[in-house]
Parts: structure tokens; sequence; C-alpha cells
């Protein structure tokens, strides 16, 4: 499962640490930055993790020109013209983008805007449409899931059409990831399984799937040590900075990683089941990671075997023979979200999710066999393939 030809790519600057968000006055005025736009939600703010954001730029008297905080949990192409709209208006020349997946994407979208012109985002969706640098953007991550910071992609809906448009740019990337573990130490115990489950999905099926290199590797295999060492302490010590901190950077490596190999059928049935049943990325993931396992298991044996030594340590690894490695993976990540369903209901199976009607799975499945993630899957996938990985699923 060696690929000969690779290419490796992330020019994101991360700067990480416990004082991490005072760093971000110099990064904006280090690219000439003076008038910077911070794009959020109203959770983000009602949970107070902008006013760290705030006070570092205050004291070394950059002025915030403006504050959106309405971003909604699925972005909208509306919602991006309206806030390109403010940016032009309030004459800004930078964006900061605080809050999970969906604030990093609108912000994202937002900058081709204001940097490229016109209103209609769509003009630009689809791969390779932007052909210059955007204006000066930075993301503060406030869940430790999705590694949007790190990744060339967005996702906005197009809510007249029903479609979600895909925009694939290296110029979509920030120009820094700011990491601080002050702003995931809020984060609810079921956002917190979920979004680290999220993470853990990209950095297993990066060192799975078809496209794996030894760079994306290494970053893989780092972020599922973090994870499997830190996930459960934070669940049970939700203040603990330093493991926040470890699930922070676990959730970036793992969106380096797979941003270069990319993702599986995890993902592809992920993508069908939120746009069908309207179930949180997070918790998809979590939800169908062993099943896809279990289905790819005589093909990535190897590298998921090598897995075991990251998800359950030395010890275990070296009990273990060989030819069982890879089953006592997929076992170590069973414990994982049995624990983790203990402490915060977080579902292992459709049924648990209680959202899911035994109907829809055959509308999942066609979806799903659409998806582009799919061709990433280290084995071939039929409709009936699809159908029966769903049927395990479900109960």
């Amino acid at each position: 499962m060696t690929n000969k030809y690779y290419e490796f790519f992330c020019p994101v600057k991360v700067v990480a640490g416990k004082a991490a968000l005072e760093h971000i006055p110099y990064e904006l005025t280090s690219l000439g930055a003076q008038r910077p736009m911070i794009i959020t939600d109203k959770g983000v703010r009602a949970a107070g993790l902008l006013e760290p954001v705030v006070t570092a730029c205050e004291e070394s008297e950059l002025d915030i020109v403006s504050i959106y905080d309405d971003v909604p949990p699925d972005s909208s192409t509306a919602v991006v013209r309206d806030i390109a709209g403010i940016y032009r208006a309030e004459k800004c020349d930078s964006i900061i983008a605080v809050g999970g997946g969906s604030a990093i994407d609108t912000a994202k979208a937002v900058n081709i805007l204001v940097s490229e012109g016109g209103d209609d985002i769509a003009a630009y969706a689809g791969a390779g449409v932007i052909k210059h640098p955007l204006k000066p953007f930075f993301v503060v991550p406030t869940t430790a899931g999705t590694g949007s910071e790190v990744t060339a992609v967005a996702v906005i809906a197009d809510t007249e059409k029903s479609v979600k448009l895909p925009f694939t740019s290296s110029f979509l990337l920030p120009n820094a990831a700011i990491i601080d573990p002050r702003m995931t130490l809020t984060l609810p115990p079921h956002i917190t399984a979920a979004t680290a489950m999220d993470a853990l999905t990209h950095a297993t099926e990066a060192f799975t799937c078809m496209a794996k290199n030894p760079l994306s590797d290494a970053y893989a295999t780092a972020a599922v040590k973090k994870i499997s060492d830190n996930l459960l302490r934070v669940m049970d010590n939700p203040k603990d900075a330093d493991g926040r901190l470890e699930l922070a950077q676990a959730s970036t490596m793992a969106g380096i990683a797979f941003s270069n190999s990319m993702v599986g059928l995890v993902h592809s049935l992920g993508h069908a089941t939120g746009a069908i049943c309207h179930l949180p990325h997070g918790l998809c993931m979590s939800l169908y990671m062993p099943y896809v396992l279990e289905y790819n298991l005589e093909t990535i044996r190897q590298p998921l075997g090598e897995l075991l030594l990251y998800l359950d340590g030395p010890e275990a690894y070296a009990a273990t023979p060989a030819n069982r490695r890879a089953e006592a993976a997929i076992a170590a990540i069973r414990r994982m979200r049995d624990a983790l369903y203990k402490k915060c209901k977080l579902p292992r199976t459709l049924k648990e999710t209680g959202q899911v009607d035994e109907s829809q799975l055959d509308a999942i499945a066609a979806l799903a066999l659409d998806d582009g993630s799919i061709m990433f899957n280290p084995r071939e996938a039929t409709l009936e393939d699809v159908k029966a990985v769903l049927q395990k699923a479900w109960a």
C-alpha cells in the first residue's frame, strides 16, 4: 500500500500553547493588517471566548473594527454575502475566525469574496478557481475536532438551491492557526467527545487509506496517540488545560494528515447521513468508524495493526500477536466509544441517535456512493456493500 508518488503541503504557521492568543496582534501587524474583523457564532460569544482575543488586540492598540457573531451551525451563501458587505463597509483589512468548523468555513468563504470581489460566492466553487493570495486570515479553533484551521477546503450551503458548495484552494489556508487551551476549556462533554472522535477518524482514515504517505503517517500516528492518552482524562476533568491542549494539537495534526492523504468510507457515510438526517459530523464519524474498519479489515490489516501501538500503548501492542493487532485496534476504538457512551451518551449505533429511521438507510447508501471520499477508501464498495455496513451500524 505504499504510494510511489505523493505530495505534502502545509504552509500554515501554528502558534500554540498557553499564551498563544496574545501573539495574534504580532501575527496581524507582521502582515501589515490594522483593521481586523472577527467572525464567530453566538455560542462562542456567550461562552466568553471572544474576550481574551479582543483584550489581546486592544492591549497592542489594534482596533477590532467589526465583530460578526451570527454564523449559523450550517453556514449559507446569504450569510457569507452579508458578512462580506459589512467587511467592505467597515473598511476591514483582515479576518480572524473564532469558532468551530462552521465559523471557519464561513470566514474562508468571506475571504474569497472580499479578496476577489463580487457578491456571488457560487462563482468560486470547485477546485482551482482562485488564482491569487487572499487577505490576511487567522483561525482560532474552539473545538478540538474539525482540523479546518489547516485544510484548504470550505463547504457552504446554497439554501435556495439546497446544495452544498465545496471550495478547494491552497489560498483558503489561513496564515496562522492559533491553538490556545483556553478556547476549549468550556466545551461541553458531548461536543468534546464528538469532535475528538472526528479528529481520531481523520487520523485513522489518513493512516489506512489509499493515499497515505510517510509525512501524513507521522502526523496521523501522533494524533491518534494524543487522543487515546487524553480524551477520557479530559472527559473526567474538563478543566485540565494540558489535556485540552493535547486534544487541540491532535485535531490540528489529524487535519494536516488527512488533508495530505484523504479520507474514506467513514466520511462518505458521514456526509450522507449529515445531509439526510442532519446529525452532527463528529457524531457520525464516531458512529461509523468501527463498522467501516471491519469492512476494510483485510485490505488494511497492516497499517491498522500498527495503530494498536498508538491506540492502546506499547504493553498491549507487544502482548498481541501480529496477526491479531488489527482486530485489537478496532476493539480499542470500540472500548473508547463505550466509555464515551457511559460519560455523555455519544451514540454508537444509528438506532441510539434516535434521529434516524431504518427506512432512510437506502437513501444514505445511495448518497454515500456518490461522495468524493469513497474514491480513496482502500476497499471498493458497491451499493450492496454500503447497505450492509449501514445495517451493521443500525443496531
